[in-house]
């Protein structure tokens, strides 16, 4: 099998509404489509941002989700690349969001010759945005 590039992440969500307007007003994803009913769940929609694109799904009607936590096993947090942090941060403050994680009393932090922040998206999923790459 040849590799070529990661296509998307799947979310699942409990608050679809929430989860939906975060990825697609504050991280600025595209709505490519969205599927109500679809396989026992009340919704799956693909969005897109350059050439990544996130599956945002409720759980099936049967199922309840479990909350996030960083001591799960498997993908912790997913990262973007920006230009500036600190324009970045201001960006979503000035959208009103302000759900991010704090590290040593501090949003925005030094790391490996950059910055980085953690914004938490509603469902739970941590985002690090950072300007250096590693």
């Amino acid at each position: 099998m040849s590799k070529r590039v990661m296509h998307h992440v799947c979310i699942q969500t409990s608050n679809y509404e929430e989860s939906l307007k975060f990825y697609r007003d504050i991280m600025e994803f595209e709505v490519i489509s969205e599927t109500k009913g679809f396989h026992g769940r009340d919704f799956n929609t693909w969005l897109k941002l350059g050439d990544f694109m996130i599956e945002l799904q409720t759980a099936k009607s049967i199922d309840v989700l479990n909350k996030w936590s960083p001591l799960n096993e498997g993908i912790v947090h997913m990262c973007f690349l920006v230009d500036s942090v600190d324009k970045e941060y201001e960006r979503i403050i000035k959208l009103g969001y302000n759900n991010f994680k704090v590290k040593n009393g501090e949003v925005i932090y030094n790391v490996e010759g950059g910055k980085l922040f953690k914004v938490k998206a509603p469902e739970g999923t941590e985002i690090e945005i950072r300007d250096s790459k590693i």
